[in-house]
């Protein structure tokens, strides 16, 4: 097995979220952005099967106009999405090879670990699999990206040492997230000596325009910064990181993260930004959300079986972010997607409320949820 290969720059481009144009990706922008990335002296750009037209587009733009050795490109396979056998999560593979027409993944993941998600890879037998292919050479390097808590990535790293990374959610809104628990899951990580590729370090786009009281903090340390500059610097100077992805969308978000974490641009947080920026994240604590700990008791005593941390917790982003949109999504994935029922379905027993360590008014939070996401 071949080292981690050095990547140059601390940025990353994710391929999630390119520009669209009349609903269709926007080939001759996307084009220009990884010009940029690539003439910058980054290198490492990533994509997956379930990224809609992203696979496509990586290769018109990317692998037909560059020279194989010039990139990093890696993708992921989603067992959980569609699969009914291993044969099916197989062809997720090299469908992916055909669409990007790149010939191997420098990096491969499997996508999206964690509750209800990681069984299909175990079922399907797909962690030999995986060895398999970087044996051979078309996975270069193999890991996963992983969304639940650090009890569940220690106890992956320990049945499988043989992965190389692992991609985790991280930013400085999540960092001790009682949901996200950023922090401690980096800590896993490295403990078990496995670099991390940070996904969301701008939070999906929710850190470029934080609550106000945040932005003030921000803007008035370093009134010319732009507030992503701040979330990916963050994320950029933590022990154990490899690199930082960006879902970037137009050319202005490329030239700014460029500006910030290309080569010879990176600039470390000093004492007085760590200072700063933890006044920002003591403002962003103050915001006034359900003081929910995701202990998972009410649930556990549920009747319904409402889905009442994913409820509050999409409560608290709408509370927080002011964008519904992403609130409604994050109630779908935590909620219904999760196979929970959702907030109007409380029978107003209380038996949460009983169970509450916090003592939250879990009725109302619950009222206040079937409302905002109805």
């Amino acid at each position: 097995m071949e080292p981690l290969p050095s990547i140059p720059a601390r940025l990353g481009f994710g391929l999630m979220r390119l520009p669209r144009k009349d609903g269709a990706i926007d080939l001759p922008q996307t084009c220009e952005m990884v010009d940029r990335f690539l003439a910058a002296g980054c290198t490492y750009l990533d994509t997956a099967y379930v990224y809609d037209g992203s696979e496509e587009a990586a290769r018109e733009a990317l692998v037909r106009r560059h020279p194989r050795d010039s990139f990093l490109l890696a993708s992921k396979l989603a067992a959980w999405a569609g699969c009914q056998s291993r044969e099916d999560a197989i062809r997720q593979f090299e469908t992916s090879l055909e669409r990007t027409g790149a010939g191997h993944f420098d990096f491969y993941l499997f996508h999206n670990l964690g509750p209800g998600r990681t069984e299909a890879f175990d079922r399907f037998g797909l962690w030999d699999w995986a060895l398999e292919r970087r044996a051979e050479g078309r996975i270069r390097h193999f890991g996963f990206s992983f969304h639940s808590t650090p009890d569940e990535l220690d106890r992956l790293l320990v049945a499988h040492p043989e992965v190389e990374f692992v991609q985790l959610q991280i930013n400085y809104a999540d960092w001790d997230d009682p949901v996200v628990r950023a922090r401690e899951n980096l800590e896993v990580a490295r403990r078990h000596g496995k670099p991390a590729i940070v996904m969301e370090p701008v939070k999906g786009g929710l850190l470029a325009s934080p609550p106000d009281s945040v932005g003030r903090i921000l803007r008035r340390a370093a009134p010319d910064a732009s507030m992503p500059s701040w979330a990916l610097r963050f994320a950029a100077g933590l022990e154990g990181v490899l690199v930082v992805l960006s879902g970037m969308s137009s050319l202005e978000q490329m030239d700014d993260n460029l500006a910030h974490l290309a080569p010879g641009n990176y600039r470390p947080f000093g004492e007085a930004d760590l200072a700063v920026l933890a006044e920002a994240r003591a403002a962003l604590a103050a915001v006034p959300t359900v003081p929910c700990t995701s202990c998972g008791y009410c649930e556990k005593v549920c009747p319904a079986g409402i889905g009442i941390r994913g409820s509050i917790a999409a409560l608290n982003q709408l509370t927080l972010y002011r964008n519904e949109t992403r609130a409604r999504n994050y109630e779908q994935w935590q909620v219904v997607k999760a196979g929970r029922k959702r907030a109007s379905e409380c029978l107003r027993c209380g038996a949460c409320e009983r169970a509450c360590p916090q003592r939250i008014a879990i009725r109302d939070a619950l009222a206040r949820a079937a409302s905002a996401f109805a």
